[in-house]
């Protein structure tokens, strides 16, 4: 089997529908965030990579079949007008690494109709996992006011896969390292480590495990010191780095208790060893609000490792995202459910100072005063429209971002989030779109046969 299984039952049934029925239309999705989670105050768009990898690569092969079939409990000859489906369509999207706002379009999918529905579910979980693990690392990045943050996230994340994206996402925007070897070897970014608290375990006393530890790794180390005592543990390895000349770019971790006054009581027996150049790296479930509260103190903190909490976004695991239909053979369509009501046609997002965005119809012509547009033609037929991003570009497109947006929306607590705004056009096509399905609703309403008939407050059933 290949990923074109990975999807929700429903797309392959909707996509069988659709064959039946004729209806390979040119369709478009738009996938956005409906609002941002509690405590944010920007998203980083992210996930676009892994979502255009899949999309070149669909494809419903013979196996696929099978494993429809089997799921649907029908035989394989009713699936067969999916074999051989590919992705032929286009996406236009926000490139990896820009800051976007709540109701603006990550991406856009237009494809024959069963294709771009068929992707759906592949591609809604790839952005949106993506966009809440970058954000989260992002605001770590700015509680952390510059300095280093490196990411110990792995052994905790929701699969070796996700500790593998949160990796790159947190060297995107702005981490010095993973302990995640693969990801640091793949993506080309510095592996970071220590020890474990095993290792001091194993040995008789702590100094002999410092000192077995920096025998067997020559130049700068970095030594645990909280096993036991963690005052005792500093004043050990103050002595240990002396004794063996390898304080220059050394350190010690804390990665437990009052990291704050245990940081204090540590920079002061190092001082007092005359090691005013071995670093202390602070770990043990901190997240941004954590490293906030230790920056704003003032503690001699000199590099925060981020693990559990930032690999799952522990605040806000998820995004209320959405990939919805917005034109159908070029009739514009939309969403009139309760909370849920979606904008019509395709779009385009204009980025204005202060992030003023302005969200318009993808052919509109907007005055020069509505700034640059965001969303860039990523795929053709099927294919990427140009080469990959490199880390660096993503990185650079995220510091640019970040450097224009308002210090209320930077805020690691009680952000506000900016709002961006909807063109008059945009906003005149959804009251028409809006009328013509109220007017056909309230047509097929009145030829249903009184005792059928919908009664006042009645709730239709919308289908998701």
């Amino acid at each position: 089997m290949s990923d074109a299984t990975t999807t929700d039952l429903y797309e392959v049934t909707m996509a069988m529908s659709y064959l039946r029925e004729g209806m390979t239309g040119p369709a478009t999705f738009s996938l956005f965030v409906r609002d941002l989670p509690p405590g944010r105050g920007f998203l980083v768009a992210a996930g676009l990579e892994t979502a255009l990898d899949y999309l070149s690569g669909f494809r419903v092969g013979p196996e696929d079949v099978d494993a429809f079939a089997l799921a649907l409990h029908r035989p394989p000859r009713d699936l067969q007008p999916l074999l051989g489906l590919e992705f032929t369509g286009e996406v236009r999207a926000v490139p990896e690494g820009r800051i976007v706002l709540a109701g603006e379009p990550l991406l856009e999918v237009t494809a024959p109709l069963p294709q771009a529905q068929l992707v759906e579910t592949y591609v809604l979980n790839q952005c949106s996992h993506q966009t809440v693990i970058a954000s989260k690392a992002a605001r770590c990045v700015l509680a952390a006011a510059g300095r280093p943050v490196v990411d110990f996230s792995l052994r905790r994340t929701h699969g070796t896969q996700a500790g593998f994206q949160a990796a790159r996402l947190a060297a995107m925007v702005g981490f010095a390292g993973t302990s995640n070897v693969a990801a640091a070897t793949a993506v080309g970014i510095p592996a970071v480590g220590t020890m474990a608290h095993s290792f001091v375990e194993a040995f008789a006393t702590e100094e002999e495990a410092f000192r077995a530890f920096a025998r067997a790794h020559p130049g700068p180390v970095t030594l645990l010191v909280d096993t036991y005592d963690t005052e005792t543990g500093v004043r050990v390895a103050a002595r240990v780095l002396r004794d063996l000349d390898c304080g220059p770019g050394s350190a010690v971790r804390l990665d437990s208790g009052d990291l704050g006054d245990l940081a204090a009581r540590a920079r002061s027996i190092l001082d007092d060893a005359d090691l005013p150049d071995v670093r202390i790296i602070a770990s043990g479930g901190l997240d941004e609000y954590a490293v906030d509260d230790l920056v704003r103190s003032g503690v001699p903190i000199d590099t925060y490792a981020v693990g559990t909490r930032v690999g799952v976004s522990a605040d806000a695991p998820y995004l209320d995202s959405a990939y919805k239909m917005v034109e159908y053979d070029g009739r514009p369509v939309m969403k009139l459910s309760s909370a849920k009501v979606t904008a019509p046609g395709p779009k385009q997002v204009y980025r204005r100072t202060g992030y003023t965005d302005v969200i318009r119809l993808a052919d509109e012509q907007p005055p020069p005063e509505d700034g640059r547009p965001l969303l860039e033609t990523v795929m053709r037929g099927g294919q990427r429209a140009g080469s990959r991003p490199t880390l660096d570009e993503c990185r650079e497109r995220f510091t640019a971002d970040l450097g224009g947006l308002p210090p209320t929306a930077r805020r690691i607590r009680d952000p506000i989030a900016p709002r961006a705004t909807t063109s008059e056009r945009l906003g005149a096509l959804a009251a028409d779109v809006r009328r013509r399905i109220e007017e056909q609703m309230s047509s097929a309403d009145a030829q249903v046969p009184g005792p059928e008939r919908s009664a006042p407050g009645s709730h239709r059933s919308v289908p998701r």
